[in-house]
This record gives C-alpha cells, sequence and structure tokens, in this order.
C-alpha cells in the first residue's frame, strides 16, 4: 500500500513532481509492482480536494485508489485494507521514486520465513539510505495497532508496533555495510535536487540500490546536495 498526497510543509505537490517522463508516484508504484511480490496495490489518499488530482493519477496508472482521513492515515489504511483485504501490508511512501525493488523483495521473503511474525522493517535500525526502507505489518498486527494507537502514532501507521516492542514480534532487516548517512527520499527541494540528478544519471529505470550507493560515492557533491536535511523526528506532523 502506497500512501500519497499532495500537501506537504516543505515541498507541496512533490508526489506528482515530473521525473524523466513519469511522476514521483509512478516511479514508486512501477517498482512496487516489479518487486513481483504484491497480490494487489492500492494507494491510500486522502478526501481533500486537492488529491483529486492523485485519484486522477492512479486512474491513469491503472492502480487502485482508496480515500480516506488526512491526518488518520492509519484509519485511511484500515479502510483501504477493508475494500483490499490480505494477510500483510507492505507499506510504501509515495515520497520514496528511488526505492529499489529487490529490496522489498528481500524483505517479503525475510517476513514469510518468520511464523508468527507481526512486523518487519529495514529500518530496525536504519542501514539503507532514507527513502529505500521497506516495512511489513500483518493484517493482525495492523488491527490490533488501530485498537490501541493515538496521537501521532496515528499519523505514521505502524509506529505504535515498533516502540512497544514487548506487544508485537518484530524483526529488523539490515543491509551491511551500513549507508544510512545517505538520503534518497523526497521531502525538500535540495532532496529533488538529488533525486533529479540520480534520474538524470539513470534515466527512466529502477535504480538498483548497490549501484546508486556506489555512484553517490564517487560523486560527494551530489551527496552533499541534501546531507544538511534533517528527518522529522516521529511525533512532528
Amino acid at each position: 500500500m502506497i500512501q500519497a498526497r499532495m500537501g506537504s510543509s516543505r515541498l507541496p505537490g512533490k508526489v506528482l513532481r515530473p521525473l524523466a517522463g513519469r511522476s514521483v508516484l509512478g516511479w514508486v508504484v512501477r517498482a512496487a509492482l516489479e518487486s513481483g511480490v504484491l497480490d494487489d496495490l492500492v494507494v491510500a489518499t486522502t478526501t481533500l480536494a486537492e488529491d483529486d488530482a492523485i485519484t486522477a493519477e492512479c486512474r491513469r496508472l491503472r492502480v487502485a485508489c482508496h480515500r480516506g482521513p488526512v491526518d488518520d492515515v492509519l484509519s485511511r489504511f484500515m479502510g483501504a485494507l477493508e475494500t483490499h483485504p490480505a494477510d500483510a501490508v507492505m507499506r510504501f511512501t509515495a515520497d520514496c521514486p528511488l526505492l529499489d525493488p529487490a529490496v522489498a523483495r528481500t524483505a517479503a521473503a525475510a517476513f514469510r520465513a518468520v511464523p508468527g511474525l507481526d512486523y518487519l522493517s529495514t529500518g530496525i535500525p536504519h542501514t539503507l539510505p532514507r527513502g529505500l526502507d521497506v516495512e511489513i505489518i500483518g493484517a493482525a498486527a495492523l488491527h490490533r495497532v488501530h485498537a490501541l494507537a493515538t496521537d501521532h502514532h496515528r499519523t505514521h501507521v505502524t509506529s505504535y508496533a515498533y516502540t512497544h516492542p514487548r506487544a508485537f514480534e518484530l524483526m529488523g532487516l539490515t543491509f551491511s555495510p551500513s549507508t544510512a548517512h545517505l538520503r534518497v527520499t523526497l521531502d525538500t527541494p535540495d532532496d529533488w535536487a538529488l533525486v533529479e540528478a540520480v534520474a538524470a544519471k539513470f534515466g527512466d529505470v529502477p535504480v538498483p540500490r548497490r549501484e546508486l550507493v556506489d555512484w553517490l560515492d564517487l560523486h560527494p557533491g551530489v551527496r552533499a546536495l541534501n546531507a544538511h536535511v534533517r528527518q522529522k523526528e516521529l511525533a512532528e506532523a
């Protein structure tokens, strides 16, 4: 499931920006589908009029779209899960156009290999560049989170689970060596400058994680474009 909306405090409209011939959302949809591990794909957006553009893009991309609350993203996910039932949900955000399908495949294989697992994330701890992370939560666990979560946990969907490790079976999927110092997500104009540089180099294709990291290592000027950007804290809106 991909959460997407036009609103953004630091870069409004970012998810529909054109990038090498397709929208940013289109990049995420393609990567998710190319992972080959999804039985269904749904874009979860809001009921705001400005997000009519998201539903129009979903129609163009021929992907399902569910509309729900603006800030209670957890309820939005639960509504999408009700109309598109599944045993587990792989969560993506629409501001990560450089998602590597291979990372999603690895995460899915790891989740399936562990009976009784509630939640898996490549962010426990972060070892991938910010913007390549993948997380999976079982449907039963998501229902429990929905019943228990309050405040900012309802915005971040899965955060109640991974901040309550005694209540859920969690697994962290790490990649060595750590490249967590790199940032390839899209939240600010400086992030956009880096993402555009990557697209200008590699073109309109998903870039394998190792190839992307190696190229960034060889181009410190590109890395520096957004190295100063601070990631929002969990409780920030």
